[in-house]
C-alpha cells in the first residue's frame, strides 16, 4: 500500500508540474512571446525556407526545452504556421509536432516521462542534462535531416516574406521563464517553480487585461490532467504485478550498445501501444534494476519514439486537434513516423551509449 501511495504521490507532483507550466505557457504566448520570438524568426529568415525551417527547430527545441512539449504543439504551431506566411505551412507545422517529442530529452523538466525517471536515474539535474545532451543534439540534428528531405518540394526555393514591424518583446515573460528555469537546475521542487512563475506571470497578464480567467484555466486542462492521473495510476499499479517482472526479465542486463537498443526500441513500442506516459510507468521498476543507462535509453524510446503514431503522446494527440487536419492526412503523420522514426531511436541510442560508455 505505502509502495501504491508513493506512485500516486510522484504521479501528481508530476501532472501538477504540467499544469503549473502550461499555465505559464499560456500567460508568455497572451504576453505576446511567441509571437515576438516567431515574427523574429521569419524576419531573420528572409526569403530563405530552409533558413525558416531551420529556425522554427530552434525555436521549437527551445520551447519545448523550457516549457514543455505541451507548449510547442498547442502554443507555438500557431505561430510557426503564422511566420511562414506565403509558405507552405507544412513543413513548419510538422516541426512543431516531431521536436516537441524528440527535443524533449534534454531536461528533466522537458517532459512528464523525464520527470518521472529522473529520480531513478541516481542523477543531478545537471548530471541529467549532460547526460542527455548529446542525444538531443543528435535528434534535433536528424529531425531537420528528415524534414528537409521529406518536404524538399516546399523548402527547396526562396519564396517572397511580406515585411512587417517586429512586436516589443515581453522581457518580463522571458524573466520569468529564465527564473524558473533556474530555480529547477538548483533544486526547486518542479511544481513549485512552475506554479510560482505561473502567478507572477499570469497576476501581470491579468492585471495588464493581456488574459482572463477563462483561458488560463482552459490551459491547465484540468480534467486531461485528471484522465492523465487515473490512465497512470493504473499502468503503475500494473507494473508492479507478476507479468510486469516477467517483462523485466525478458530485458537484457548491462548496458552494451545492443542492450540499450532493445531498451529503447521495447519503450517506443510500448509508447505507441499505450501511450508514452503509461508506457513509462509500466516498464520503470524493470528498467530500474538495469542500471542508469538504460533509464536513459528508456527515454528516448518513449521520447523521440514517440513520433512513429498519433497514439505515441499526448502531444501528438493536442497537435492532431488543434492543428493536424488542416496541413496533412493520418496517412502522412505515419507514414513520415514509421519511415524515419526508429532511425532516429537507433543513432541516438547510439549516440548515447558512445556518450556514457566511451567518453563521460
Amino acid at each position: 500500500m505505502n509502495r501504491v501511495a508513493h506512485d500516486a504521490h510522484t504521479l501528481a507532483l508530476t501532472i501538477a508540474f504540467l499544469v503549473a507550466i502550461m499555465v505559464l505557457a499560456q500567460a508568455s504566448a497572451d504576453e505576446g512571446l511567441f509571437a515576438a520570438l516567431g515574427a523574429r524568426a521569419a524576419r531573420l529568415a528572409g526569403a530563405s525556407k530552409v533558413r525558416l525551417l531551420l529556425l522554427s527547430i530552434a525555436l521549437a527545441a527551445v520551447v519545448t526545452v523550457t516549457l514543455s512539449l505541451d507548449a510547442t504543439v498547442v502554443l507555438l504551431t500557431p505561430v510557426l504556421v503564422a511566420a511562414a506566411a506565403l509558405r507552405n505551412a507544412r513543413p513548419y507545422a510538422f516541426t512543431s509536432v516531431r521536436l516537441a517529442n524528440s527535443a524533449s530529452t534534454l531536461l528533466p523538466v522537458s517532459n512528464l516521462t523525464n520527470l518521472l525517471v529522473f529520480g531513478a536515474t541516481g542523477l543531478s539535474f545537471l548530471g541529467f542534462t549532460r547526460a542527455m545532451a548529446p542525444v538531443w543534439v543528435v535528434a534535433i540534428v536528424l529531425e531537420f535531416v528528415v524534414l528537409r528531405w521529406w518536404f524538399r518540394d516546399e523548402v527547396g526555393a526562396s519564396s517572397p516574406m511580406p515585411s512587417a514591424n517586429l512586436p516589443a518583446l515581453p522581457w518580463l515573460a522571458l524573466v520569468v521563464v529564465a527564473a524558473v528555469l533556474v530555480a529547477l537546475v538548483a533544486g526547486v521542487l518542479p511544481a513549485i517553480a512552475a506554479a510560482v512563475g505561473a502567478l507572477v506571470l499570469g497576476s501581470y497578464a491579468l492585471r495588464r487585461r493581456r488574459t482572463t480567467w477563462r483561458a488560463l484555466v482552459a490551459a491547465a486542462n484540468l480534467p486531461l490532467a485528471a484522465i492523465v492521473f487515473i490512465w497512470g495510476t493504473a499502468a503503475a499499479a500494473i507494473a508492479r504485478t507478476d507479468w510486469a517482472e516477467q517483462l523485466g526479465g525478458a530485458l537484457p542486463d548491462g548496458t552494451s550498445l545492443g542492450a540499450l537498443l532493445i531498451v529503447a526500441f521495447v519503450a517506443m513500442v510500448a509508447a505507441n501501444l499505450i501511450n508514452n506516459l503509461p508506457a513509462t510507468l509500466l516498464l520503470l521498476p524493470a528498467v530500474t534494476a538495469i542500471g542508469p543507462a538504460a533509464l536513459l535509453a528508456l527515454l528516448i524510446g518513449v521520447n523521440v519514439g514517440a513520433n512513429l503514431t498519433l497514439v505515441g503522446s499526448l502531444a501528438n494527440i493536442l497537435w492532431w486537434r488543434s492543428t493536424g487536419p488542416e496541413v496533412a492526412s493520418l496517412r502522412t503523420f505515419h507514414l513520415l513516423g514509421i519511415t524515419s522514426t526508429p532511425l532516429i531511436v537507433a543513432v541516438c541510442t547510439t549516440a548515447l551509449w558512445a556518450w556514457t560508455t566511451l567518453v563521460w
